[in-house]
């Protein structure tokens, strides 16, 4: 009961911050919210334009492409050529369907060992604590890059290159989404685990049926932010799998424009199918996005 309280009035104080906001933005008068709602509908325009030229130019062929002046509509009219061309030339299917599992698999398992971690590092004492949330923080900083190295061998060594693991295990590290869950972890009223310790819960009580409930926002941001970022990966799965069957999407398409060379109709079409995935998920949780930036925006977290 307690708990529906505290997210019922945290939902409350959002709305009341994207009212503010908003106010702020737009002013009170009829003339400042008509500029203001130009000039934000301007800039969205500018920033969707290179998206949408990028989209219909993926419809032409290559002739029209490159043809100078370049035209919106092409003389040919829109063709599907290159997406045939695309899928036919590669396994795309099976790359989308390696992508998708190992994204889904990385954010089950980084979220399932992030928010342990930072319930722990939130609520619970221990020696090493203050330790532990300083190695956590300057992990932010170190380049993955230096990492590949040291990976590498360590998957050789474990016999597990050109396998599922091998793509998966080092992404599940991520301090940055256990250094963004402590944070709001901190948030959450100590009230309330004072009423659930009264009660007799443990720490895993308090975990799973007060922190956990509260914490659906961050948690939803933080889960398409790691999807986003593992279906984007391209260096790391690169490296590790040679195997046609268990590549990525982003490492099988250049491989197959590569081969073909240059053709900028057929870079297009490929950005689009490999960003598609990705604008469904915008649209199927672009409500719990808003809600994760509003709520995690209070109070100066």
């Amino acid at each position: 009961m307690a708990a529906q309280s505290i997210r019922s009035a945290r939902r409350a104080e959002a709305a009341r911050d994207r009212a503010r906001r908003r106010d702020l933005i737009l002013g009170g008068g009829r003339g400042p919210r008509i500029a203001a709602m130009s000039a934000l509908a301007a800039l969205a325009a500018l920033w969707l334009a290179p998206m949408v030229w990028a989209l219909i130019t993926s419809f032409k062929t290559e002739g029209d492409a490159v043809a100078l002046p370049p035209a919106l509509v092409p003389e040919s009219g829109f063709t599907l050529e290159q997406y045939r061309g695309l899928f036919a030339a590669g396994n795309i299917q099976m790359w989308m369907f390696n992508s998708l599992v190992i994204a889904v698999l990385v954010t089950l398992f980084t979220i399932a060992v992030a928010a342990p971690a930072a319930f722990a590092m939130s609520r619970m004492d221990f020696r090493g604590r203050t330790a532990l949330t300083a190695f956590t923080v300057a992990a932010i900083v170190v380049p993955p890059q230096l990492l590949i190295v040291p990976l590498f061998r360590q998957m050789v060594w474990l016999d597990l290159v050109d396998t599922y693991p091998a793509v998966i295990l080092p992404q599940l590290v991520a301090p940055v989404i256990v250094f963004v869950l402590k944070r709001f972890f901190d948030a959450v009223p100590r009230e309330l685990d004072e009423a659930a310790r009264m009660d007799g819960a443990s720490y895993g009580r308090l975990f799973v049926s007060v922190i956990m409930p509260l914490s659906r926002p961050i948690l939803a941001a933080a889960s398409i932010f790691v999807f986003i970022t593992a279906w984007n990966n391209y260096l790391w799965p690169f490296i590790v799998t040679t195997d046609p069957a268990l590549m990525t999407l982003p490492v099988g398409v250049p491989n197959i424009l590569d081969s073909y060379g240059t053709f900028y109709a057929s870079q297009l079409a490929a950005s689009m199918v490999a960003a598609a995935p990705m604008v469904i998920v915008f649209m199927l949780f672009q409500r719990q996005i808003v809600d994760s930036v509003a709520t995690t925006g209070l109070g100066g977290r």
